[in-house]
């Protein structure tokens, strides 16, 4: 049996006990995307009012670094590793549904870490804030039994890398102020 397995056992194991616990599991995992998304989307666009169009390109730029780390880069990795998902392979507790599509890497991660490493470069607190949800998001899909570790770390470092490429690519068009949340 391989570390990657024992550590999605371990954290798995725990679901089905705690209806509470299965609770805030299923939000992180399935539900606190749009919450980021959107409050990420609405703080940028009213943040500053009188520089609308700037904030709207900002968060175009947000949005465009996660969706080409996660339907563009991601799903190539994925065809190419073609991992099947835990509850595919092993008796798991599954909390919520999820199609029989390849595991490595999370596209949620993926999407999440290149959209968190974005915001970060723009705002630092903001960033981190990004991080934090998003790292509990990945750590809610092993628990509900979607994702194995590996899979969860490959979209983080996936989503990293792509959030610091397209940085380097954008900042030449967008101004990054390190301002305050």
């Amino acid at each position: 049996m391989n570390l990657d397995y024992q550590i999605f056992q371990l954290i798995n194991s725990l679901a089905g006990y705690y209806k509470w616990l299965d609770d805030v599991g299923i939000f992180f995992a399935a539900y606190s995307q749009y919450f980021l998304g959107g409050g990420i989307v609405a703080w940028t666009l009213l943040k500053d009012r009188m520089n609308f169009w700037k904030n709207f390109k900002i968060t175009a730029y947000f949005f465009a670094t996660a969706i080409v780390s996660r339907f563009i880069f991601g799903e190539i990795i994925k065809r190419l590793v073609a991992r099947p998902r835990p509850f595919e392979l092993h008796q798991v507790t599954q909390l919520i549904p999820e199609d029989l599509h390849m595991s490595f890497p999370s596209g949620h991660i993926t999407f999440f870490f290149a959209f968190s490493t974005a915001v970060y470069f723009y705002n630092k607190k903001a960033g981190l804030i990004c991080y934090a949800v998003s790292f509990l998001m990945g750590l809610a899909r092993i628990y509900t039994g979607v994702h194995y570790p590996a899979d969860i770390l490959g979209g983080m470092a996936l989503g990293f890398l792509m959030g610091w490429g397209m940085w380097k690519i954008s900042k030449k068009f967008i101004e990054a102020p390190q301002q305050k949340l």
